[in-house]
């Protein structure tokens, strides 16, 4: 864990001397910056898929090991599964609509 600790303040530092160089300035910033608004959109946007997904995929295999468990309670699992799964897929959705937002056609 310490190692990990430590690689992580390792990539933050080199990432905030990074942007000091990239600072230095450019002439034409605005179609530099509207790229990069675009691909970092992108990017937050697959993290917060691979999130959901994620959470989707651990909340469907707790539901299948409890009804495994417990075939009594199946009904009652499967539904706080499904309403789990649509409160994920919600979240999912706003990240798009925030992404939407944020990239806007110019």
């Amino acid at each position: 864990m310490r190692k990990l600790r430590m690689a992580f303040f390792a990539v933050v530092i080199f990432m905030m001397t990074a942007m000091s160089a990239f600072a230095q300035g450019a002439a034409d910033n605005e179609s530099s910056v509207s790229k990069y608004r675009a691909l970092a959109a992108g990017i937050g946007f697959a993290i917060a898929v691979f999130g959901g997904a994620l959470g989707q995929s651990r909340i469907g295999a707790s539901a299948v090991e409890g009804a495994a468990r417990n075939p009594g309670a199946a009904g009652r699992i499967q539904t706080m599964m499904i309403l789990g799964l649509a409160l994920i897929e919600s979240l999912v959705l706003f990240a798009l609509l925030v992404i939407f937002a944020v990239v806007k056609p110019s």
